[in-house]
């Protein structure tokens, strides 16, 4: 079996926080305008013997990250499979209230198989805090209050916008050192078989090996609306949905769990895919009653 990984690059703050500003209800699917749709293959494959279990955005909900550790414990019972790892595509941490108790269990390994953890915008912007304090003027109001809180810092301060010196030193002192390291040590890439896994997604027209490290953890549009293939089906998440969304040439499986209480999970063995979903029963599965899928509002078009 044959996986590649794109290695995290060393990136100022600066550089991480281009994309930033707060809006609400963006609607990232845009026609493309002069793209000509490339020959999509008929058929994807993970190598024979391997199955994959890919997990969306968890945004510190760590009762549905528990949830899904035992549905798919119970998914392999009884299979004889050579090769079983499930993809995290990042964001495990803001706007749920469990982020501290996600990472730990990520940082623990405490799955039922092999994992591949990667990078989300959040975990950039969590990092990012640690070297600037400045961050935390976007950060708190993109989920961090609730990430710190659940780390048991107080953040009065941080509510009121003043004094992110010391919120800064509080978490430094209490975030243990096997978080760091698993937060640092996260990849934004991986590709298995005929298909890439990333949190947000690739810039059309760019090779997969090439891809921008901000593209990957942030971008939506030309992403989103791209029809072109990009030489393996991208597996995303980063733009929330009630449902997944399947394209020819992408797959996203942010079901917005902080959000909706569903935490989604794709399935790939062989040519078949298939979803796990853990959560709330009363979700509408499938279209809204337009006929499409029912998005969920990102912060901006480019960092959620």
């Amino acid at each position: 079996m044959s996986i590649t990984d794109h290695p995290v690059q060393a990136d100022g703050p600066a550089k991480k926080l281009r994309t930033t500003k707060f809006v609400r209800w963006v609607n990232p699917f845009i026609k493309a305008r002069g793209e000509t749709p490339s020959p999509v293959p008929t058929t994807r494959r993970v190598p024979d013997g391997t199955r994959m279990y890919c997990v969306g955005d968890i945004h510190g909900r760590d009762d549905l990250l528990g949830e899904m550790a035992e549905r798919i414990k119970a998914d392999m019972e009884g299979q004889s499979l050579d090769h079983v790892v499930t993809v995290f595509l990042g964001d495990y941490v803001d706007r749920g209230l469990g982020s501290m108790r996600v990472v730990e269990r990520l940082a623990r390994g405490d799955w039922p198989s092999s994992m591949i953890a990667l990078a989300g915008n959040h975990e950039d912007l969590l990092t990012a805090f640690l070297e600037d304090e400045g961050v935390l003027a976007t950060w708190r109001s993109l989920g961090g209050l609730e990430t710190l809180h659940s780390y048991g810092v107080n953040v009065s301060l941080a509510m009121a916008g003043r004094d992110f010196r010391a919120v800064q030193t509080a978490f430094a002192g209490v975030l243990p050192e096997r978080h760091r390291h698993f937060l640092e040590a996260l990849k934004v890439s991986t590709a298995i078989g005929d298909y890439f896994f990333c949190h947000a997604g690739v810039r059309p027209g760019v090779p997969l090996d090439r891809q921008d490290r901000n593209d990957l953890l942030n971008i939506r549009d030309p992403f989103l609306s791209s029809k072109v293939e990009h030489g393996k089906l991208i597996v995303h998440g980063h733009t929330p949905a009630t449902t997944p969304e399947i394209r020819p040439n992408r797959i996203g499986i942010d079901t917005a769990a902080y959000a909706t209480g569903r935490l989604t999970c794709l399935v790939l063995e062989k040519d078949q895919r298939r979803f796990l979903q853990v959560g709330n029963d009363d979700l509408q599965r499938g279209v809204d009653g337009r006929g499409g899928t029912r998005n969920i509002a990102p912060d901006n078009g480019s960092n959620r």
